[in-house]
């Protein structure tokens, strides 16, 4: 049977059709028996028509490809989640469950791993300071009372000092009650009766008086000044007595720290390497751990299904969570932070 040959009113049929697909398909949803007549004809297009409406065509159906799939107009990636949000107001989370999951165990392994080599190094700088003893805590106990016996001192000299101003205060004192009693007895030699002559008797009397007093007072002082300086004398010889020992300690303790001081100074510089590998939040807790344990332990290993810090029974779940590294696990007794003896045991072999 031969081909019927598509006229020009069919091809402006069939691209009409195709343009009300496009406007219609958001809103209505088209019939099965529609659809299928409209396909037939656009396959009978794409078949018969020229070149020119076949392009056509084609970008009208990817026109209503790009509708029907929803455009994504802002894409915002998270550690563990991506979420995208389209034009039409719908928002879409994708989580990165297999991938975050591997990252997060790996990491976990690290810091406990980490955590334990930091514990290794702070017990043995331990060691290393125990052998000094109690020097270091003796030679600021002695600095202390030798900054004391300095500043009490310093305290009597100053009271030295006052108690001289005072001396002086009360020598001026005297010499006016004198100047006033040379002068009330050159006016009595003038007085024209007894009242006055009286008058003058009692102002020299109580000038008197005022000597007396200053030199009460300027002996007083005298003697204040006596009994501080045989303190300021005993003090100097305690505090003599104490920078010998003093010195004797230290060069005791520098004797020792000859020894350890090189050692020491390459452990403190690995613990810094180590402690830049763990986040602030997790060192926070160990130094704070390490700070409360009566042996400097804050990370410890299952021994004989018990914790290696106080001891404690520990669950056989508990003891599975541990060995899988999925999270921090810490003794629920002493607050201790736990490590898989096998996690330990693979990083010797390596």
């Amino acid at each position: 049977m031969p081909k019927k040959k598509v006229t020009d009113e069919e091809i402006v049929a069939a691209v009409e059709d195709a343009a009300a697909e496009t406007k219609t398909s958001k809103t209505k949803k088209v019939a099965p028996k529609k659809v299928a007549v409209k396909t037939t004809k656009k396959a009978e297009v794409v078949e018969e028509a020229p070149a020119e409406v076949v392009e056509e065509i084609q970008e009208v159906e990817a026109v209503v490809e790009e509708v029907k799939a929803p455009k994504v107009v802002e894409t915002i990636v998270e550690d563990d989640v991506t979420v995208e949000k389209t034009a039409d107001g719908v928002i879409e989370v994708k989580k990165h469950e297999d991938n975050q999951s591997h990252a997060e165990e790996i990491t976990i392994e690290q810091k406990l791993l980490s955590l334990y080599n930091l514990q290794q190094i702070c017990t043995q700088i331990d060691n290393i300071r125990m052998v000094r003893g109690e020097l270091p805590e003796e030679i600021r106990d002695k600095e202390d009372e030798c900054e004391g016996k300095r500043t009490r001192i310093a305290k009597f000299r100053d009271e030295i000092s006052n108690l001289n101003s005072k001396i002086a205060s009360e020598g001026t004192k005297k010499e006016e009650a004198l100047a006033a009693i040379k002068k009330y007895e050159e006016q009595q030699n003038n007085v024209r009766n007894n009242r006055e002559y009286e008058s003058l008797s009692k102002e020299i009397e109580y000038q008197n008086l005022e000597i007396q007093v200053a030199d009460k007072h300027k002996a007083k002082y005298e003697t204040e000044i006596g009994e501080k300086e045989v303190l300021i004398q005993e003090t100097e010889e305690k505090l003599k007595e104490l920078e010998e020992i003093l010195v004797q300690k230290k060069e005791e303790l520098k004797n020792i720290m000859a020894d350890t001081e090189k050692e020491e100074a390459e452990l403190l510089e690995r613990a810094e390497g180590l402690k830049s590998k763990v986040d602030q939040r997790l060192m926070t807790a160990f130094e704070r751990i390490r700070k409360n344990a009566h042996n400097g332990l804050a990370i410890v290993k299952i021994e004989r299904d018990a914790c290696g810090g106080c001891f404690s029974k520990i669950p056989p779940q508990r003891q599975l969570d541990i060995a899988l590294h999925k999270k921090i696990i810490v003794c629920e007794a002493c607050g201790r932070i736990f490590i898989d003896d096998k996690l330990v045991n693979s990083q010797n072999n390596e």
